[in-house]
């Protein structure tokens, strides 16, 4: 027998774009508070901030040369993603870079994902799910927490 489901999918309307209605839907992240995908707002606040600080190291120490800060840059990417999984710009927007299984980066994921936010490019295309070329290589995502 035909019922309500067999012919009325189509009055829903078509699918979401990218398949999923929220990003991170198909990770199995919910749609928003705590685990959530961190929206580009936030992540833009948190990069400005880790720049801020590592350009006031540079001045004060290597005359504000920009190797240098994009050097210290790196290492406080290095460092702080990889030992508690977010940097300061992360922990004031209330955000962690977590593995697809919810645990924290580590070492070996911080330090790739730092080199591809240094090339800036891999950080700019990104999918349907919020997540950078630089996430995706390593299998992680920036979370709310």
């Amino acid at each position: 027998m035909v019922n309500r489901n067999d012919v009325g999918s189509w009055l829903n309307g078509p699918p979401p774009a990218g398949g999923s209605a929220w990003p991170g839907q198909r990770l199995g992240r919910p749609q928003g508070g705590p685990g959530s995908i961190a929206r580009l707002g936030p992540r833009i606040g948190a990069i400005a901030i880790d720049w801020a600080l590592c350009s006031l190291v540079s001045a004060a120490f290597f005359n504000w040369d920009s190797l240098a800060t994009l050097l210290v840059f790196l290492v406080e990417q290095i460092l702080l993603v990889g030992f508690f999984g977010y940097s300061i710009g992360h922990r004031v927007f209330r955000m962690q870079v977590q593995t697809l299984e919810g645990r924290p980066a580590g070492y070996l994921t911080a330090t790739v994902r730092a080199v591809l936010v240094c090339l800036v490019v891999p950080a700019l295309i990104f999918d349907v799910d919020q997540r950078g070329l630089h996430d995706r290589v390593r299998g992680t995502a920036l979370v709310r927490i």
